[in-house]
């Protein structure tokens, strides 16, 4: 059958996702690219708690897990449940959002070679790592392209050698509404700490070292942080640090040591509040917001700027999309406790200066992360795809 589609018919994609617990950016993109009349499958894991949500979006949930495993038995009964998905929706796209569904949308669908296949990329991670970067590459077809969520990854696909006709901008927006200025006193009054004492915050889960990419200390930096507090407190600076964020994926052995780290460097100094449902309120008493991460797409920093607090992070993958250094806030080297220690003394110290360039990067924010404008930047998208895919012959 032809299913070739002409631009301005409805779209109908098919979506793989490999969590129904977490990953909200993708819930609000479908929901989003529903109202702008896509028809939207999602294949994700049974028994979440935000699959009625997106069913309530008007997203179509197969529910079961398509992700890559290791387990030769597992990946036997994906790869037929993904094949039967895709024969009984017929999708004009299959959009991923993850490597691991990635890889396995790949070794399922090798010989369905006029469904165009898109991997949006949530983070650079993988990128970074030469045999992963390449396992991920060298197993995509002529067909499949890429949505790159920061321009760091764009670009590492095509120096990769990815034609960059095949690789495309869009991030995973946000809902503005839900970032509104709040009335402060929330952290200071849960902390029991006075006016006088500058709060540096940071707002991240607790990512557990993955010792086969030779990481020593987690993802997200927060060991980093806690050394710079340690350094700014030796200087006499009258600081607190704030860590708000638990463990994931069930690292909790990870954030027991992440908690004692910071007990004995800094004593009562740094608070670990743990996994918080009222960021936005505790948001408005932090002085400084610290996104220390090793690897990152543009991860908290949005948040932080669209409140328009003073943000500081490190100079790598996507934060240098929003964060302009001096501009909309301040860049920092990676895993250099001491670089980041004077930074935050030297905002401090300018104070007036940081909350100024933090009201630029709301500004900026605003105008790249909206998820409205995001969804219709990924809907054009699949528009010039599909201008430019082959006729169809057969879907499988």
């Amino acid at each position: 059958m032809d299913k070739s589609l002409a631009i301005g018919d409805k779209v109908k994609v098919l979506h793989l996702i490999k969590t129904s617990v977490g990953a909200t950016w993708a819930l609000r993109q479908m929901r989003e690219l529903v109202k702008l009349g896509v028809e939207v499958h999602a294949v994700m894991p049974s028994g979440g708690p935000l699959i009625p949500r997106y069913r309530q979006c008007g997203v179509i949930i197969h529910a079961y897990d398509p992700a890559f495993t290791f387990n030769p038995l597992q990946i036997h009964r994906i790869i037929r449940r993904l094949r039967d998905t895709v024969e009984a929706v017929q999708p004009d796209i299959i959009h991923s959002h993850f490597v691991s569904t990635t890889l396995m949308m790949r070794l399922t669908l090798r010989q369905s070679s006029f469904i165009p296949r898109v991997f949006q990329v949530p983070g650079p991670l993988h990128l970074e790592h030469f045999l992963f970067r390449n396992l991920e590459t060298k197993s995509a077809g002529q067909l499949d392209c890429w949505i790159a969520s920061c321009e760091w990854t764009k670009q590492r696909y095509i120096k990769s050698g990815i034609s960059d006709n095949r690789v495309f901008l869009a991030y995973y927006g946000v809902d503005m509404d839900k970032f509104v200025s709040k009335k402060k006193g929330a952290l200071r009054a849960l902390m029991s700490v006075g006016k006088d004492v500058k709060l540096i915050g940071m707002v991240a889960y607790m990512y557990a070292p993955k010792w086969y990419l030779g990481q020593t200390r987690g993802l997200k930096g927060h060991e980093d942080l806690i050394d710079a507090v340690a350094i700014c407190l030796n200087r006499g600076l009258n600081v607190k640090g704030v860590l708000i964020g638990g463990a994931w994926n069930n690292a909790t052995r990870y954030e027991k040591k992440v908690r004692e780290y910071a007990r004995r460097k800094c004593g009562e100094a740094v608070v670990c509040l743990g996994t918080r449902g009222d960021i936005a309120d505790l948001y408005a008493d932090l002085d400084l917001v610290i996104h220390p991460s090793h690897s990152e797409n543009v991860g908290g920093a949005v948040e932080s700027l669209l409140l328009a607090r003073p943000t500081i992070t490190t100079n790598i993958g996507g934060f240098p999309d929003l964060i302009k250094d001096g501009v909309t806030g301040y860049l920092v080297p990676p895993k250099k406790p001491n670089a980041l220690a004077d930074k935050i003394e030297y905002v401090l110290a300018h104070y007036d200066e940081a909350k100024h360039l933090a009201k630029n990067g709301q500004v900026l924010c605003q105008n790249l992360f909206d998820i409205r404008k995001n969804a219709l930047d990924v809907y054009r998208i699949y528009q010039c795809i599909l201008k430019q895919r082959p006729r169809q012959q057969s879907v499988s």
